[in-house]
């Protein structure tokens, strides 16, 4: 199969971050598209910059954590381990099976 163009040359695309972008306040042009955002849109944010702030460990517990690894302190709990485990793969397929 053989595919032609048609002659007529296309016109050039710019990308989206080399379009002219209106200043800040600037009303939409005319038979623009509006958009409104909920007040659900601003408490997504602020709870998204407040996760950005938190920190993901706690630092004071992964210290005390790393003593005790040290000091020969730590005691591993393989039984303990292998339940947390199986409880979370069985919490998986749980809500795999109610899908």
């Amino acid at each position: 199969m053989k595919i032609e163009g048609t002659g007529k040359p296309l016109g050039s695309v710019q990308p989206a971050d080399a379009r002219p972008k209106p200043a800040a306040g600037t009303p939409p042009p005319a038979g623009g598209d509006k958009v409104e955002l909920s007040s659900l849109s601003s408490s997504m944010q602020k709870a998204e910059a407040a996760m950005a702030n938190t920190p993901v460990s706690d630092k004071s517990r992964v210290d005390e954590i790393k003593l005790a690894i040290s000091e020969g302190r730590f005691k591993i709990d393989a039984n303990r381990i292998a339940d947390g485990l199986i409880d979370s793969v069985r919490g998986l397929l749980d809500g795999q099976t109610r899908s």
